[in-house]
């Protein structure tokens, strides 16, 4: 009966110490810094003079498809199957899947563990030392152990796991844009070397003729052989640069293969065609740069990465202080396995406990001071990315609107060549100038329809990458959630 009592009393003082335990659950805090969202400072206005269709009109929803707006068919089905098959936006995918079992593993340090064991063992023990007997041991067992997290560790360990996949999730947005802009570039590259090898194929003809007609005067006596060998010299040297120009717009069409994720030349069929640029849009909205900063992905990702960092921090401050925990198990345990299910060999336990790291010669404190300058570093690389996006879209703009000028300019130069060289070849015909005068007309003319070719593939590839710059390519991508544990 006193026996009785006894236990009763324990079992009483041992659920005080749990309810108390649980009590300090209740007025738990959480220690480390608490993340404060930064904004990106910004100017009011670009800095570049807003020229030749470029507007500071608020930027809209057609930017995240903005290829749509060159309607280029051709162009816009490249970029939904590079969405598709791209090997390194699917590598990104399986990374977000990745973050997102991670974050899985630190919530579940929220909950208790459970475990479980049997064994069955036959000993026999030594005669000289001990009884000399032979004994045997049977056992089943269930543990459990809840770790208290009285001072946030655990929910710092939360914060910053959330904070990674968001992070990874603008790394893939942000590869994204940059895959998209990629297809177009390279679709840019391919469109003009078309354009150039029908330039280059044209003058070859030009010159077949002109080299024709010196040689036709050689043999008549009216112009001497070395007439005759400018004239070759130059149908060769543009002869010459067929091969160059067919490599780069093979490479084109491999490149483009690559970034949909299929083998070099599976694209050559397909884009045989010779096709011109789409047109240009008659106006572009760029809005003002904090429309900009809002919607870039790695301004966004360089911010998250921050906010995860600022929560490790908490998460190692957290080893400063002691672990509360409490533990239980419950069990059978029997000399002989017939008597295993028996009540008398019921066994259980339960309790509270604490652990606390009383010397570690300042390696807890020296990892805070880690994670600190580890923050200040991505605050500072977040600063870093804001200035490059600012800068990215700054050049952009310049550089679409100077070409633009510049290509006019080329386009006035061409005609005015073009009269120049009709006036020499007349004239060069007819006896009133030498072949020099001609030639020289020629090599201007031929030189200002290449560049007015390689123009007109600059300014197209300056407005994808005001688009690019702009943030603009990017939009949820739906990832796989096969394994994931609902939490």
């Amino acid at each position: 009966m006193i026996r009785g009592v006894l236990l009763n009393q324990q079992k009483r003082k041992m659920l005080c110490l749990c309810a108390a335990t649980l009590f300090l659950l209740g007025g738990c805090m959480t220690v480390g810094p608490d993340y404060i969202p930064v904004t990106p400072q910004s100017p009011d206005t670009w800095q570049t003079k807003l020229q030749e269709g470029l507007t500071e009109e608020s930027i809209s929803a057609d930017l995240v498809n903005w290829w749509q707006l060159l309607q280029d068919p051709h162009l816009c089905a490249l970029e939904e199957r590079a969405v598709a098959g791209n090997l390194d936006l699917q590598a990104a995918q399986a990374r977000i899947r990745e973050a997102r079992a991670l974050r899985g593993i630190s919530s579940a340090e929220y909950f208790p563990t459970l475990d479980s064991r049997a064994t069955a063992a036959k000993s026999h023990s030594s005669a000289d030392s001990s009884t000399g007997l032979t004994r045997e041991l049977y056992s089943a067992q269930f543990d459990a152990r809840w770790e208290l997290d009285i001072f946030g560790g655990v929910r710092r360990s939360v914060e910053a796991a959330q904070a990674t996949l968001e992070a990874t999730e603008a790394a893939l947005y942000d590869l994204q844009v940059t895959l998209l802009a990629e297809v177009a570039l390279n679709y840019v590259d391919l469109r003009t070397y078309q354009a150039r090898l029908e330039v280059s194929r044209e003058n070859i003809v030009a010159l077949q003729e002109l080299y024709a007609l010196n040689i036709s005067r050689f043999q008549a006596g009216m112009i001497d052989e070395l007439a005759v060998q400018e004239s070759l010299q130059l149908l060769e040297s543009h002869r010459a640069l067929v091969p160059t120009l067919e490599s780069g717009l093979n490479a084109a069409k491999n490149r483009l293969a690559l970034l949909l994720g299929s083998h070099p030349g599976s694209l050559h069929a397909e884009l045989a065609a010779k096709l011109p640029l789409p047109s240009l849009p008659i106006s572009v909205a760029v809005g003002i740069p904090a429309d900009t900063l809002r919607r870039r992905p790695d301004i966004r990702r360089a911010e998250r990465n921050l906010a995860a960092q600022t929560a490790q921090i908490g998460a190692a401050t957290a080893d400063l202080y002691p672990r509360f925990y409490l533990f239980g198990t419950i069990g059978l345990e029997s000399l002989t396995a017939g008597d295993l299910f028996r009540g008398a060999s019921k066994t259980w336990g339960f309790g509270p406990g604490v652990s606390w790291n009383l010397f570690d010669a300042g390696a807890i404190r020296r990892n805070i001071a880690v994670q600190n300058a580890r923050q200040e570093q991505l605050l500072l690389r977040y600063e870093q990315t804001v200035l490059y996006a600012l800068e990215e879209v700054e050049n952009a703009l310049i550089a679409y609107a100077k070409e633009q000028l510049r290509r006019e300019h080329i386009a006035k130069a061409t005609l005015a060549a073009t009269r120049a060289e009709e006036l020499a070849r007349d004239q060069y015909q007819a006896g009133l100038i030498n072949f020099y005068n001609v030639l020289d007309a020629q090599r201007s003319l031929l030189t200002l329809r290449d560049e007015q070719a390689r123009s007109d593939g600059v300014v197209f590839a300056n407005l994808v990458r005001i688009y690019k710059a702009l943030g603009g390519g990017w939009a949820p991508i739906p990832t796989s959630t096969k394994g994931d544990i609902p939490l």
